[in-house]
């Protein structure tokens, strides 16, 4: 049997995406989410929150996501831990870059936020098998 998401994490320095993103997991998506504004701020809420999986801006000041990433697979408790990139950067080469870093999908923005959940569901399936 699959194991159903329940948990995101969603880490994104823009208020407006932020909140955005966070209302449609949950009232479209039906998902928890915890929404974090920097890379520094989602490494501490995700030990406490135990996300599934993370959705994560690649562009933040200070700790960018792929600086977010890297962390997290040094950590034993989060070196598994399911990741998709969120980013306006839409060419073949920034996606295949952030697949390299063990991304499990990209997401582009601007994205129609009562599909996010679809593509983010989707993305969690093929991940789960």
């Amino acid at each position: 049997m699959k194991l159903a998401l329940r948990k995101v994490l969603v880490v994104e320095d823009n208020s407006d995406i932020r909140t955005i993103v966070k209302a449609a997991l949950e009232m479209v998506g039906g998902l928890e989410v915890r929404a974090c504004e920097s890379g520094a701020e989602a490494l501490d809420a995700v030990v406490e929150f135990a996300p599934q999986l993370v959705l994560l801006d690649v562009m933040m000041p200070d700790l960018d996501g792929p600086g977010v990433l890297s962390r997290l697979r040094e950590r034993p408790e989060t070196a598994e831990l399911p990741v998709v990139f969120l980013t306006a950067k839409t060419g073949t080469a920034e996606t295949q870059r952030l697949r390299e870093l063990g991304a499990l999908g990209v997401l582009t923005k601007p994205f129609d936020p009562m599909t996010l959940h679809q593509e983010v569901q989707s993305i969690w399936e093929r991940f789960t098998g």
